[in-house]
């Protein structure tokens, strides 16, 4: 009898045994399946990093763009007078009691450029130089393209006195806003009427003009 109670103690304890070892392998197995959960995690939140980076970096070339070089475009420079062929020529009208003359400045620097209000004039006569009087016509601002040309007049007394009167020697044209001027033959009539200060002045109209009194 006591040889039966001691076989059946120790099948009990190997049945005991077994079903521990049992759970010990359902809890490893659950835990192996946890790591490849937070591995996908980490690689998506690589994935965001790198898309931000692109973004950013595509948006800043765009944003430093050619603006700066469209303001500078969309200016045109002053006329210098270097740049313009100045030219003048009668345009009196026969008939007319006062003779005129056209001026022509044509812009050969290659570029567009602006001028704006007045020309200088001075007739040099043999009695020193005289200078034109505005006509106060509003002056526009003009931009000539390189070849264009913008035209003003001249307006002088012509001498029917039968006397010499002032003879003319020259013509000194300086372009507006410039202090470089250039001279030219006269190409009106070849005196002006001695006066007394009270007579009809020799005047200069606005660019864009070219007839009597600008």
């Amino acid at each position: 009898m006591r040889v039966r109670k001691l076989t059946i103690a120790a099948m009990a304890l190997a049945a005991g045994l077994s079903l521990t070892a049992c759970q010990n392998d359902d809890d490893g197995t659950d835990r192996s399946a946890a790591p490849p959960a937070a591995s996908t995690a980490s690689s998506s939140t690589g994935g965001s990093d790198q898309q931000g980076g692109t973004d950013s970096g595509g948006k800043t070339p765009n944003g430093t763009g050619g603006t700066g070089g469209t303001d500078e475009d969309g200016k045109a420079a002053k006329c210098r007078t270097d740049e313009l062929e100045i030219t003048a020529t009668d345009a009196t009208i026969g008939g007319d009691d006062r003779g005129t003359v056209a001026v022509d400045l044509k812009n050969g620097g290659g570029r567009d450029c602006s001028l704006a209000g007045y020309a200088g004039v001075d007739l040099k006569t043999n009695s020193g130089t005289l200078s034109a009087e505005r006509t106060g016509e509003p002056a526009p601002s003009v931009v000539l393209a390189d070849g264009d040309t913008v035209t003003f007049g001249i307006t002088y007394p012509i001498n029917d006195s039968g006397g010499s009167g002032v003879r003319v020697t020259g013509l000194v044209v300086t372009p507006p806003d410039e202090t470089k001027s250039v001279t030219l033959d006269w190409p009106g009539g070849a005196t002006l009427p001695v006066t007394d200060g009270s007579g009809t002045p020799v005047q200069v109209g606005p660019l864009g003009s070219a007839g009597q009194g600008g």
